[in-house]
């Protein structure tokens, strides 16, 4: 959405973010969020959201110095240039992306398949996930720009009807102890599930794509990142306290991937419940349709830099699928062969160390950025800390090494892909900065 002069006002910037972070993330990870930490659940997402906030100061910074398509890649070019580690640092963005197409089409098949029989649940799920992946990807081949169009409409019915949720529960007679410090799990297990679902927060990413287009970005970008991610705090806080307030910890944790639609249930019946699966399944749709739109041009500007095969830098109809299609491709897979806390661990630690990287370049172009170092300096380290802290967490859960093996693989194959693709072709490695 923009203004008359085809550029993005405050508003619309700010509704990029929100819209970006308030998205599918939420409908998929409630549950397994007081599953991890109990009447905790707020503080976790409190937890995420600081360091979201850090990292967002580092992206406003290098918004207003470096604005363009380019985003987070070009952030990471400037800020360490064309070495292995930044093209492996961009591969693994492009993993991330995966990952989260993966988790908005597990979510909505969830929500789709809780109006079946619990017995039928766990096929109807994938049925409906793999078919709206694929849909959806045919939507970008075909038609890509008219649906980009129905974002603000699909973004806008999503919100209302969460508020809807939100304004209702709080309306009604809640069981309010089980917030309370007694029914805390401890506070290393609270950091640790926040950064299980750290990737509700990532959405404000999608600003840095947009923040050429943005008219007055000096106003306008400390509002859309700093204050967006302020607002996901707060709304995130509500959904939650709702969820555990109305549902004990045990029925949460069961419904699991479907958790707001079974608080919706109980406090607005059958009706709730159906509104709130719609909420899920537009905002999923939503999340899905525009990742996987962004996540072409995402692999088109690492391809153009030297970093993935040329392939990739191929147009279709004028667009560059190539990158839309890996995606659906891995996403489709994911979603139908890995459990939803793993692809979440993946998703939150594949952002966690991209942002830990982007913080540590804003500290090398403060010079050029105008950035207090020292605050981005406390992000790099508020990323690092929750890296390890997850690490630990996932370590200490015997059932949950294979988590730890498909982390450390998913760096690994970055690094490994970025060097063998070096050795293999021999592509000069070059950055195409976009200009003020």
């Amino acid at each position: 959405m923009s203004d008359g002069s085809g550029k993005l006002g405050t508003l619309s910037t700010l509704s990029i973010g929100i819209g970006g972070m308030v998205g599918g993330g939420i409908f998929a990870t409630t549950g397994l969020a007081v599953q991890l930490t109990k009447g905790a659940v707020p503080l976790a997402f409190v937890a995420a959201g600081v360091v979201a906030l850090l990292t967002s100061y580092s992206y406003l910074k290098l918004s207003v110095a470096f604005p363009g398509e380019g985003g987070t890649v070009e952030f990471l070019n400037r800020g360490f240039g064309t070495g292995v580690l930044t093209g492996a640092s961009n591969i693994l963005l492009c993993f991330s992306y995966m990952v989260l197409v993966a988790i908005y089409a597990y979510a909505l098949g969830s929500y789709g398949a809780s109006f079946f029989p619990a017995d039928e649940a766990g096929l109807w799920r994938r049925v409906i996930a793999s078919g709206a992946l694929v849909a959806l990807t045919a939507a970008n081949v075909l038609g890509g720009s008219v649906v980009i169009r129905s974002e603000n409409a699909l973004n806008l019915a999503k919100m209302v009807l969460l508020l809807l949720l939100v304004a209702v529960g709080l309306a009604t007679p809640m069981a309010w102890e089980r917030l309370a410090p007694e029914n805390y799990v401890p506070p290393l297990s609270v950091v640790s599930g926040a950064m299980v679902v750290f990737f509700n927060y990532e959405g404000f990413e999608l600003i840095a794509n947009a923040s050429g287009e943005v008219r007055d970005r000096r106003r306008s970008l400390p509002i859309a990142y700093l204050g967006g991610v302020a607002a996901a705090i707060v709304f995130y806080v509500l959904i939650v306290a709702v969820t555990v307030g109305h549902l004990p910890y045990a029925e949460a944790a069961a419904a699991g991937d479907h958790a707001l639609a079974a608080v919706a249930e109980k406090i607005m019946g059958p009706t709730g419940h159906a509104l709130i699966a719609l909420a899920a399944v537009l905002a999923c749709g939503s999340a899905i349709n525009a990742t996987l739109y962004s996540a072409g041009r995402l692999t088109y500007t690492v391809a153009r830099s030297g970093e993935l095969p040329q392939e990739f830098e191929r147009q279709i109809r004028g667009l560059p699928l190539e990158g839309t299609f890996l995606l659906a491709v891995v996403g489709l897979l994911l979603a139908n062969l890995v459990p939803l806390d793993a692809i979440a661990t993946m998703g939150s630690a594949g952002f966690l160390f991209i942002f830990l990287a982007v913080n540590v370049a804003s500290v090398r172009l403060a010079g050029q950025t105008g950035a207090r170092r020292w605050v981005s300096m406390l992000g790099a380290a508020s990323c690092a800390a929750a890296l390890a802290l997850m690490c630990v967490q996932i370590e200490q859960g015997p059932h949950s090494l294979r988590q730890l093996a498909i982390l450390g693989g998913l760096v690994a194959a970055a690094l490994l892909i970025e060097v063998l693709y070096r050795w293999w072709t021999g592509r000069t490695i070059h950055v195409h900065h976009s200009k003020p």
